[in-house]
């Protein structure tokens, strides 16, 4: 595997100027991750803080009842038995439970995760444990259900979960039964190229959908299976006992509501006048809680002292709101502002890790943590890769193709015409467009001519040449559709070259789903990936396999 540094623009940003120019965003980051000696100042703050966040001890039984049912392995084990102790910090960052582990960046994100905990614990002499934190609290399954693969005839498929999901249900409430795993499974293996690997791995994702009864758990099974070897804890957002754990800071969150609200928004104002684009919605009187109320999630508002939620269906003042807290904690949950406190309460986080967009919405939670006498830990970008095959590097040879050429749609496209024009040997384009010219030329002063002789001829005579040219052009499409087929194969590797790299117009890795790679290059594929050399900055990478 050979690695190469190319650029692709963040698009955030707040994200690019956390690496490059922190100075420029120190009002909303506390920790340049740049600079080495973050770790050791955010450890300290750690340690003398221990008393800030929950038990250890419980919530590491907690963890090690799920990591039993769904990522059992020794590495794990002995993860847990470091965090349960004092002064061990953990590398956090986590994602939505997708079908089949959803999209590339999912698997890069543990990989950063597992790689940016190594590299902090050889640096600071002290363990230090990653955690991957499966948002199954969330309740968008639009955005869960399905995954990408290309198929062999060139085209970005579908995969889709076949199930009646009900609004506002979270995702780790959502239970499916085994048809809906076995159409997938079926999709799945149609689409997948015949390799030695397939059915192996057709296998594992049968066995894990078996012993599942919810997306978060045949996710966890899955990235168990990846990830367990290299010691990465899973923990479910959405698990009734962590929860639990999180009472008190619930009540927290909801008797110190308002200044949670003026923090936010007062960071909102702010960085709108000073250009920057707001990545989450810091409503007014928004409380930035959720309440599952009859198995729908519902976003929290304040309005005439109460707690309640924009359609009117539940409506709780503040003492009535902690009260059910207290005999309710499974159903409350965090919205994407208040779950960074959360975290930060839960776990002692020395760093996040954090997708472009993420690092952006980050921004507004800076001056909500002291507000729980919190500090914001420090942010690691996600490393960013694209996969190129030799195939695809070779098609890329042939037809001069750079990088950018690539990556720039109205490059590609111009790349792609040209290679097409030159194997116009006939200049097809430049002849229909010289005829079309002489035979106008000839045509418009002759119409002219005969509107001396009855007006009503100029409009005929203009009709007649219209259609003429109508059927010259017709001709040259024709001619041009004849030039495209009889050069296909050149252009197949121009679309393969684009819907590999750039799928729908995206990034790869926001896009494709790993089954495919792994059923080319089997699980030594991730081996691989955890082995390239981890970078802080988090810029984007070719992997020339």
């Amino acid at each position: 595997m050979n690695i190469v540094q190319e650029q692709l623009p963040a698009g955030q940003p707040l994200a690019e100027a956390l690496i490059q120019d922190f100075t420029r965003v120190s009002d909303y980051y506390e920790y340049n991750p740049a600079e080495e000696q973050s770790f050791g100042r955010r450890l300290a703050w750690l340690d003398q803080s221990e008393h800030l966040r929950v038990d250890r001890k419980e919530l590491v039984k907690r963890l090690r009842a799920f990591n039993q049912l769904h990522n059992r392995h020794e590495a794990v084990s002995a993860s847990l038995d470091q965090l349960e102790q004092p002064g061990t910090p953990v590398i956090v960052g986590g994602q939505q439970s997708g079908l089949f582990t959803g999209p590339l960046l999912v698997i890069y994100k543990a990989a950063t995760i597992i790689k940016a905990a190594r590299q902090a614990a050889s640096q600071l002499g002290r363990p230090v444990v990653p955690v991957f934190w499966i948002a199954g609290e969330d309740h968008d399954w639009d955005e869960v259900d399905h995954t990408y693969v290309l198929s062999s005839d060139l085209k970005v498929t579908r995969i889709r979960l076949a199930h009646e999901h009900a609004q506002g249900t979270p995702v780790s409430w959502t239970e499916l039964d085994a048809e809906a795993w076995e159409q997938a499974a079926g999709e799945l293996e149609q689409l997948l190229p015949g390799t030695e690997f397939k059915p192996g791995l057709m296998e594992l994702y049968r066995n894990a959908a078996a012993g599942s009864a919810t997306l978060t758990d045949c996710f966890a099974k899955l990235m168990g299976e990846w990830f367990g070897q290299y010691g990465l804890v899973l923990l479910d957002s959405a698990d009734p006992e962590i929860r639990r754990l999180e009472t008190p800071v619930f009540a927290a969150m909801i008797s110190r509501n308002d200044e949670l609200e003026q923090a936010y928004r007062g960071t909102a104002d702010e960085m709108t006048r000073r250009g920057f684009t707001l990545q989450a919605d810091a409503r007014e009187n928004g409380a930035n809680l959720f309440y599952i109320h009859k198995g729908e999630r519902l976003l929290l508002f304040k309005q005439d002292g109460k707690f309640c939620d924009r359609k009117g269906r539940v409506a709780f003042t503040r003492d009535e709101l902690l009260a059910e807290l207290e005999l309710h904690p499974e159903r409350f949950s965090n919205n994407v502002l208040t779950r960074p406190l959360m975290q930060d309460t839960l776990l002692p986080v020395l760093g996040a890790v954090l997708g472009s967009g993420e690092i952006a919405y980050w921004a507004l939670t800076r001056r909500a943590f002291p507000v729980l006498d919190l500090q914001m830990p420090i942010l690691l970008p996600r490393e960013s890769f694209t996969v190129l095959e030799g195939t695809l590097q070779k098609h890329m040879e042939k037809y001069d193709l750079s990088w950018d050429d690539v990556k720039r749609p109205e490059a590609f496209q111009a790349k792609r015409q040209a290679w097409l024009a030159g194997q116009d040997s006939l200049n097809l384009e430049e002849r229909f467009a010289e005829i079309k010219s002489v035979f106008t030329g000839m045509y418009d002063p002759l119409i002219e001519q005969l509107g001396g002789i009855q007006a009503g001829l100029i409009k005929l005579g203009s009709a007649n040449r219209d259609k003429i040219v109508d059927q010259i052009e017709y001709l040259r499409g024709k001619a041009m559709d004849a030039l495209e087929k009889s050069n296909e194969a050149g252009l197949r590797h121009f679309d393969r070259i684009e819907l590999s790299l750039f799928p729908l117009g995206k990034p790869q890795e926001r896009v494709y789903n790993i089954f495919y790679y792994l059923s080319r290059y089997g699980t030594d594929w991730i081996d691989g990936l955890l082995g390239i050399p981890y970078d802080v900055t988090g810029k984007h990478r070719i992997l020339n396999l």
